[in-house]
């Protein structure tokens, strides 16, 4: 499975926005997080149904 396969983006999911499969976190949300300082090991410690690959997801669809 690629990183990718990971962001999903389902008109029933927080309004179609860009999110990490089987949560309700958007992708933007993620990014914000890291724009503002916060580490992995902060993120996954705050939401710890995260993976360290759902973040890299994160920063992979960005860039995509």
């Amino acid at each position: 499975m690629s990183l990718l396969d990971r962001i999903v983006i389902n008109p029933e999911v927080v309004h179609g926005r860009p999110a990490v499969r089987g949560t309700r976190v958007r992708v933007a949300d993620v990014l914000s997080l890291l724009a503002a300082g916060a580490s992995e090991a902060e993120i996954l410690e705050n939401y710890p149904y995260l993976t360290a690959d759902d973040i890299r997801a994160c920063l992979e669809y960005a860039a995509a």
